[in-house]
């Protein structure tokens, strides 16, 4: 099954590497030849790289941390806090997770045309918090039901606001539920395709999953400089997974506890 999964990952990273003469040759060459850097030299001289990679890190970076901020507020007041309708909100938070993405396109698009955000990374960012804040508010939730309201009561004693003893408290027992969602979020904006080809139109606001397009043209499609670009887009959220991914097996684990 690892073979399976991670075959196309291998050759993706291979074919990046390799000539152009030897990227189609038949039969196919399973093995590393001639390394190049060739491939990424072309695609890092793409005009638009630059500017798409900062569209990704800044709808990547704005999606987190607004998902962070609000889900963390809203699951500490469905684990604290007993008021008329809670069951029914923990109830609508599941049913948008199971609305199908293409499902939501059209409304999304008029919605934001309506308020003139189409086209704009703030839309964007706004349109992704439509699916990760409910991953979010879920998961934080479980984690905060695990921790004794007594610590929050005996801040509270010692001086400190509700929100002081949220923030000097609970907050900091949160860490591994705050980086098992933060790569959440971060993978869903970074990897998602559909909704930001239909928001952003605009060749230097559209973010990396679009520019990865730009090596398919009418001549044919440059599979050197594709995988290239592919494997640069891999990067960034592999590296930041293996350096937290402790976190995220303890952080799945413990907010699985209660809820």
């Amino acid at each position: 099954m690892a073979a399976v999964v991670g075959f196309p990952v291998y050759w993706m990273v291979l074919t990046a590497f390799r000539p152009a003469n030897e990227i189609l040759s038949l039969p196919p060459h399973f093995w590393p030849g001639r390394p190049t850097l060739a491939n990424f030299s072309r695609a890092l001289q793409t005009e638009t790289f630059w500017a798409n990679v900062r569209s990704s890190v800044l709808i990547g970076v704005g999606t987190v941390l607004v998902s962070l901020v609000v889900g963390a507020l809203a699951a500490f007041a469905l684990a604290r806090f007993r008021f008329l309708g809670r069951r029914a909100f923990v109830v609508v938070i599941l049913v948008v997770q199971m609305v199908p993405l293409t499902a939501l396109i059209i409304p999304v698009y008029l919605l934001l045309n309506d308020v003139g955000m189409t086209d704009s990374i703030a839309g964007v960012i706004l349109t992704y918090l439509v699916f990760t804040l409910p991953f979010t508010v879920w998961m934080l939730r479980g984690f905060i039901a695990g921790v004794p309201v007594e610590l929050e009561e005996a801040a509270m004693v010692d001086g400190c606001s509700r929100l002081g003893a949220f923030r000097r408290v609970v907050l900091p027992l949160l860490a591994p539920g705050i980086v098992a969602t933060s790569v959440f979020a971060l993978v869903q904006a970074w990897n998602e395709y559909v909704l930001v080809y239909v928001l952003l139109s605009t060749p230097t606001k559209q973010t990396v999953s679009i520019w990865l397009v730009s090596f398919q043209t009418g001549f044919g499609t440059d599979y050197g400089g594709l995988m290239a670009g592919a494997t640069l887009t891999a990067l960034p959220v592999v590296v930041f997974f293996l350096v937290v991914q402790r976190r995220i097996a303890s952080g799945l684990a413990a907010g699985a506890v209660k809820g």
